[in-house]
């Protein structure tokens, strides 16, 4: 999965930017997941970098239903 800017998300509507949302926290589980059960982080900047994503899409989202 591409890692999504800033600019980028505002761009989207609502929908697009819930799909998006839905598809950030399916790789980040299976990421956390394969982890957790290796033991060895395979790639934790990669973990890093969703989480960050992920928080990123919220804020967006909180700003775009405040303008409404």
């Amino acid at each position: 999965m591409v890692i999504l800017r800033s600019k980028e998300i505002q761009e989207m509507e609502i929908e697009e930017i819930q799909k998006k949302l839905d598809e950030l926290k399916a790789e980040y589980a299976k990421n956390v997941s394969k982890s957790a059960a290796a033991g060895v982080y395979e790639n934790p900047g990669k973990i890093r970098e969703l989480k960050r994503t992920i928080a990123r899409v919220h804020t967006i989202i909180n700003q775009k239903q405040k303008e409404k």
